[in-house]
């Protein structure tokens, strides 16, 4: 009982920063299970393999309630998410193998890294004015798009998110408006979330240091934890913003991101040695 009321709290704090800060949970949700599988004595080899997939397991969830509100206010650019999902079914699949290759250090150091990245770009993006271009400018072709999609989605299963903090920047700098794309990339995520999550289900198959109640690296009971309450606080959390200024939560979701790579960093800083 208080493993599963420590998973609560793990989807409570996920959901409402997601919902204050406008981001996937999967930036919280991944470095949070590290930490609570850390103290929990899960062998350091697989606990954050089990993070990663994990987040994107819950994913799948929280995901089809975001593509229902935007499709239901038509934003979702489906043309486009019919070419790219080809693309993301197969990088999401090739990023789950590519983790597994990886030891839990160096998947940890480049989750740091990425981290920092996009603390770092969340900063720039408050220094600087945003250009939202209008519909109309020129979409990339269909291989284009297929090779977008497989990229994002190799990275976005890496990780463990969604993708949003890279398929929206790339469907920006295609001239699709901001609303559109925001709404693309919520329905581009469930196909990573997908993919990513039953890759590294068969990648872990049969891994002998995996707790009980696991399907390959997806630990259910952290997965039952945060989606019972991600959800909910992800509304009390965009409740919340609009009492804050904008700025100042990405200014301070940013300081979070960036103490939370240093520390990854800091942890298997010997790698680079």
């Amino acid at each position: 009982m208080e493993t599963l009321l420590i998973y609560l709290f793990v989807g409570a704090a996920a959901g409402t920063i997601a919902g204050l800060f406008g981001v996937g949970g999967g930036l919280i949700i991944v470095p949070a299970l590290v930490l609570v599988f850390t103290t929990q004595g899960v062998a350091p080899e697989i606990l954050t393999h089990m993070a990663v997939a994990t987040s994107l397991a819950t994913i799948v969830i929280t995901s089809i309630s975001s593509i229902r509100t935007h499709h239901l206010k038509g934003a979702v650019d489906w043309s486009i998410f019919a070419v790219m999902t080809p693309g993301i079914l197969l990088g999401s699949w090739l990023g789950g193998v590519t983790a597994h290759l990886l030891p839990g250090a160096w998947l940890q150091l480049l989750i740091g890294f990425f981290a920092l990245a996009i603390a770092f770009k969340m900063w720039l993006d408050g220094f600087r004015r945003a250009r939202l271009p209008e519909d109309g400018g020129r979409v990339p072709g269909r291989p284009a798009l297929t090779v977008a999609g497989a990229t994002i989605g190799w990275a976005s299963a890496i990780f463990g998110i969604g993708g949003g903090s890279l398929t929206v920047p790339f469907l920006n700098r295609c001239r699709v408006r901001m609303q559109r794309a925001v709404a693309t990339s919520a329905a581009c995520g469930l196909p990573i979330a997908v993919a990513g999550a039953i890759s590294f289900a068969v990648q872990g198959w049969g891994e002998p240091q995996l707790p009980a109640w696991s399907t390959g690296y997806i630990y259910w009971p952290a997965f039952l934890g945060i989606v019972l309450t991600s959800a909910f606080f992800a509304r009390f959390g965009a409740l919340l913003a609009h009492r804050l200024s904008p700025q100042v939560l990405k200014n301070c979701f940013a300081g979070l991101l960036c103490i939370i790579g240093l520390r990854f960093i800091w942890l298997n800083f010997h790698l680079l040695m």
